[in-house]
């Protein structure tokens, strides 16, 4: 089992920054590929960005390639995604999530085992 909490969201104008947080509990953080994917009002939960559980695999979602990041560090138990050149349609509740000893991308959320309850992000224009 394994609980993931995020953090890191909030209010920011076009054009700026954040970097959100993803902790989880547990001791095998590093046999888990974590996603982050987002949910705006009225739309389905769509993926962001992936890594695997090593760090040394990323993928991303064709609208943030370039302006976000997706890291990690095992030892502290925790991925990051850092956003930079931020867009108002970025606007959404931001969910990280793990996948068990399985390693390569996956953009459905179907593939994956745990979920955190979500940070909001808002792109002011």
């Amino acid at each position: 089992q394994v609980q993931l909490v995020e953090s890191g969201g909030g209010l920011v104008q076009a054009g700026g920054s954040l970097r959100l947080s993803c902790a989880a509990s547990g001791r095998t953080f590093s046999r888990y590929a974590m996603g982050w994917f987002r949910q705006a009002p009225g739309k389905e939960r769509e993926f962001v960005a992936h890594i695997g559980g090593s760090g040394g695999r990323t993928y991303y979602r064709d609208s943030v390639k370039g302006r976000f990041t997706i890291s990690r560090d095992n030892a502290k138990n925790t991925v990051y995604l850092q956003m930079n050149s931020l867009k108002p349609e970025d606007t959404s509740v931001y969910y990280c999530a793990a996948r068990f000893n399985r390693d390569e991308v996956a953009i459905s959320t179907t593939r994956y085992d745990y979920w955190g309850r979500g940070t909001q992000v808002t792109v002011s224009t």
